[in-house]
Order: C-alpha cells, then sequence, then structure tokens
C-alpha cells in the first residue's frame, strides 16, 4: 500500500516521540528532527510506502541520538504484562470444541496481541484493555479468512510466521502451539535488529516461543515489515520455499501488499491507522484476518 497524506503528520509525530525517548540533549533532538523533516522532504511520495518511510526515519533517529533501542523498556513492559494473560488466553483458546475453533480463537489471541503498539496519533493502548478485548475479539474481526487459513495450514507441513512486536510475541505462543497441535513445522521469525517495538531474538527467550517453534530466525535487517532487498540470504532461501506465510502487524500488510506473491500469506492484524483502515476497506480499531492467495 503507498502512502496517504496523513502518513505524513503520523510519520513526524512518532518521529518525535521516539527521539525524545532517544535522548535528552536538546540540541540533538532539534538536528535529529530537522534531518527527519528532510528525509520527507526528499521521499514523501504518492509512489512511497509507510513502512519504508518508516524504516528510514528510524535509522535516521537511532543515527542522531546514538540510541539503538529507544523503545527497549517499553517492549520489556510489553512481554511482562503480555505474560500475565497467558493462563487467560490459553483457557480461551481450551474452550473450542474442536481444533478448528481452537485455531480461531489462538488467531484471534494472535490478533489481539497486536494492540500493542506506541505512538501512533490517534491510537491509545493500555495493557488494562487486553482481557477485554480477547473476550470482543470476534465482535472487532471484520475481515475473517481465518477458515480458510485453516484449511490452507491443515494441508500444509511447514510455516513461515512473521513476527511483530514485543509483547505481542507471547500472544503468538498460543496460535504456534495449535499450529504444532495440527502437526505442522513452525519457523518464527524475528527482526534482525530493534526497530520501532518489533520483536528481536532479546524478546525470544522472555517469550517463550523459543520452547514451541521449531526454529527461530531473523529477517537479518532492521526494516518495518518486509523489504525482500535487504533481507538476508537465510531469510530469503527460506521464505522462497515457504509453503504458507502467517504475518502478524500493519508493516507486513504495508510492504507485501507491495508484491507479486507466489504463495498464500495470511495477514493478522489490528487497523491502528486510518490509512492502513482504508486500504482494506475497514474502519479504524478492527481486527483483521485476511488471506491474500
Amino acid at each position: 500500500m503507498k502512502v496517504e497524506a496523513e502518513c505524513a503528520s503520523c510519520l513526524l509525530s512518532r518521529a518525535k516521540a521516539e527521539v525524545y525517548i532517544g535522548t535528552t540533549n536538546p540540541a540533538l533532538r532539534f538536528r535529529t528532527m530537522k534531518e527527519i523533516i528532510k528525509l520527507l522532504n526528499r521521499e514523501f511520495k504518492p509512489t512511497s510506502t509507510p513502512a519504508d518511510l518508516g524504516t528510514k526515519r528510524d535509522r535516521l533517529i537511532k543515527l542522531f541520538t546514538g540510541n539503538t533501542d529507544p523503545y527497549k523498556q517499553l517492549k520489556e513492559k510489553s512481554n511482562q504484562r503480555a505474560l500475565r494473560l497467558i493462563p487467560y488466553a490459553k483457557k480461551y483458546v481450551e474452550r473450542g470444541h474442536n481444533q478448528q475453533e481452537r485455531f480461531k480463537k489462538a488467531t484471534l489471541i494472535a490478533i489481539v496481541g497486536n494492540m500493542m503498539e506506541f505512538d501512533i496519533p490517534g491510537y491509545k493502548f493500555s495493557f488494562k484493555d487486553l482481557t477485554k478485548k480477547i473476550r470482543e475479539a470476534y465482535k472487532d474481526l471484520v475481515i475473517d479468512d481465518i477458515d480458510s487459513a485453516y484449511e490452507l495450514a491443515k494441508k500444509a507441513q511447514s510455516i513461515l510466521y512473521l513476527a511483530d512486536n514485543a509483547g505481542e510475541i507471547v500472544f503468538d505462543t498460543v496460535l504456534v502451539e495449535q499450529l504444532k497441535n495440527m502437526g505442522l513445522m513452525v519457523t518464527y521469525v524475528v527482526k534482525g535488529d530493534p526497530v520501532i517495538n518489533d520483536a528481536t531474538l532479546n524478546d525470544v527467550a522472555i517469550s517463550g516461543m523459543d520452547k514451541v517453534a521449531d526454529k527461530i530466525i531473523t529477517t537479518g535487517t532492521d526494516a518495518v515489515g518486509l523489504i525482500i532487498k535487504e533481507v538476508s540470504p537465510e531469510f530469503l532461501k527460506i521464505y522462497k520455499k515457504a509453503e504458507l506465510v502467517f504475518a502478524k502487524g500493519m508493516g507486513y500488510a504495508e510492504t507485501l501488499t507491495e508484491y507479486k506473491l507466489t504463495k498464500p500469506h495470511f495477514l493478522m492484524f489490528r487497523t491502528k491507522c486510518q490509512p492502513v483502515a482504508n486500504y482494506f476497506c475497514s474502519s479504524r480499531h478492527k481486527n483483521i484476518a485476511k488471506l491474500m492467495q
């Protein structure tokens, strides 16, 4: 998907939030924001994608502030708060009467986890809301291709699972467990280096994902979503061989829609901004489970 006019204010607003987390030095804050304005002046075009601009913005922030992981503390908090809810989430899934129902409930849990996002203008997230949002997950589901994804998963032997945020990775363990129960081999993919609040290898052991997935790899890059030209050869080889891809979050939704896909991709995310909601013909603050064939 391409940027809308609204994306400019979002990119700047999030930049300001990250810069102020990243450094307390007023001169560095000013210089960094000035460079980001230059970036947008140069590259904010109708043909640009939000994820690509977000990647370049975050790299500038890390370069000028010297803080390579501005969201580190919020990521740690997200993991810990999510871990508290895992017993409740598992009970919610176990109430499914059969494998297909449990898969659906686990998918909804994974999508609720995608709510853990910070500094998007007009989007307010509270950890206190997560239990309620689990109960309301189906009510908020406006695109429901979960049954179709289940049927494809039943026929597959392996899944490539692209992760999004810290905290959210904890909720992903519930869905990965269901995939394992279906006899699938799961390769779980995190980012190679910090970008926004995306999960990295540092979050894997904390979340317990290393005890659930068959293999953990990284994209080999710190890009938002999937930028094929930047990923590592190891990731690219596995991605090309994958039968079915599960992809979490708006970043992957923004970038995967730019490619001519050669295999099914199952997108799972919350519409946290209006441009993404518009692209998927949804309203804001809704759950999306979209199978792209």
